[in-house]
Order: C-alpha cells, then structure tokens, then sequence
C-alpha cells in the first residue's frame, strides 16, 4: 500500500559573522508557527546557531547565549604568522553550552561546512567533535589560525560555499529552507575600497551555489549591517523574524504536499 508522509525539512545557516543572531529570529518564527526543522546544516556563524539548536539547546538559552557573544570570550591574540587570532577560546564557548560532544550524539542531524585551504574545496563534516569542527568553519583566513585537522588546514566555510543547501538536502531534506545573511550593499562613499567590498560579499554570498539549491531563501534586511559588533544582537534578530514572517507563504506551499511512502 501507499501512505503519505510529511517532507523532511532542512535549515541552510549561513555565514554572516556578527550577522549571526539573524538566525535566532528566524528560528523564532519557525517555532512559533510549529514549522518542524528536521536537518540542519551551517556554516561559520550560522554552524554556531545550527550546533546549539541541534544539540537541544533551548531557543531561549540561545539567545541568552549569543547575546553573551564577544570577541574577548572567542578570541585570544596567536603569533602572527598564520592569523592574528585564535578560536581556541570559542571552541571553549562552545562546549560550555553544549559538551564535548560528537554528532552522533546530537539530537538532530547536523553538518558543518568548512573549507580546506590546501585544496580549495569545501569539506562537509558530519562526525567528530562537533565544537572542534565548528571552530573551524569560523576561522576567517588572515585573521584567524586555520585549524590544522587530519589532513585538512581547516579555515571558514563561506569561502568555499556560504550557505550549506546542498549539505542539508545530503542530510535527507526534501525542502530546504535557505538563511542567507549576506546580502550585498553598495557602499559608493567609500570609492574604490567600497566597490571592492561589495564585490567580496557577492562573491562570498554566491559561493557554492547554496542561494540556488534552497526551496526557499530568506534574505534579512542585513545589508550595510555589521559583521563585527556582536552589541547588535538585538537588532539582527528583529531582521531574522522580519524575513522568516515575509517567507511563511512560501514555505508554507514548499511544505503543502506529501511526500508518497511505501509500507
């Protein structure tokens, strides 16, 4: 016989830095609305949000998490030979929220985007210390030390692919549910510089074909917004709940049929 079942969703986080908070508001709306979020997959930032919400973190606990976000309890200063930073210490943010914990003992299948820098390709990971593997997806080249694992030099996911579509659709997601925080803003006051910048965040926003593999992208109204000052927390959590609110129809009519099943 043939019974229906409901579709399998999957979030895509995407990278965005000080950005990140934008998830929580989405979430919010999500949960709210009783979306079910079945698969996640992240990267930098967004591997942050996707680890705590995975590892069963109360939404509220997140946030009260992230607005504890700063750069003194990530960051401590590294020998400035490979990055002017290290995040050993939001690595240890991390497992303060969550444990040392691996993925196969989180609550919900997650992955983590990163990029390997010997190679240029983006690595995937779905087992392994998760705090360790997300550290690594946040290490932005020159300013962070990559995270030298196995054979890989691990540094931030975006580079290669910012927003992990196809990395939740692998996790089982029939609809994916695309958060993208990087949308462009033309900054023409700044000359040359300005345009220059422009063109990274449309590059990075476009890597990895993530924008075209999700069923339904949301964009907050993040551009010409911060990606360093954590104190915006509020703010961009304001613009995470705008953007999901906007794309309820859309996932609404992405959800609205069955998937077949045979029993």
């Amino acid at each position: 016989m043939n019974a229906s079942k409901r579709k399998t969703v999957g979030l895509a986080l995407s990278g965005g830095g000080a950005r990140g908070p934008a998830h929580l508001g989405v979430l919010r709306v999500l949960e709210r609305e009783q979306i079910p979020i079945d698969v996640v997959a992240g990267v930098s930032a967004g591997s942050v949000v996707g680890a705590l919400y995975c590892a069963g973190v109360k939404l509220q606990d997140m946030l009260y998490a992230i607005g504890d976000f700063q750069w003194l309890k990530i960051a401590n200063l590294a020998w400035p030979k490979h990055g002017l930073v290290s995040f050993e210490k939001l690595e240890s943010f991390l497992t303060q929220w969550i444990g040392d914990i691996w993925f196969s003992e989180l609550q919900k299948p997650f992955a983590v985007g990163t990029t390997d820098l010997l190679t240029g390709r983006p690595i995937i990971f779905t087992t392994g210390r998760v705090a360790t593997l997300v550290r690594a997806s946040c290490s932005i080249p020159g300013l962070v030390v990559p995270l030298t694992y196995g054979r890989y030099w691990l540094v931030d996911g975006g580079i290669s692919c910012n927003l992990p579509s196809h990395a939740a659709r692998a996790l089982g997601a029939d609809v994916v549910i695309g958060v993208d925080l990087f949308k462009p803003y033309v900054r023409k006051k700044f000359g040359a510089l300005g345009i220059g910048t422009t063109a990274v965040e449309i590059m990075i926003r476009h890597s990895g074909g993530g924008l075209a593999g999700a069923d339904v992208a949301l964009s907050p109204a993040l551009d010409n917004k911060t990606y360093a000052r954590f104190s915006r927390a509020q703010e961009m959590i304001a613009l995470g709940e705008e953007a999901a609110e906007a794309a309820l129809p859309l996932i609404r009519l992405a959800l609205a049929h069955e998937t077949p099943a045979s029993a």
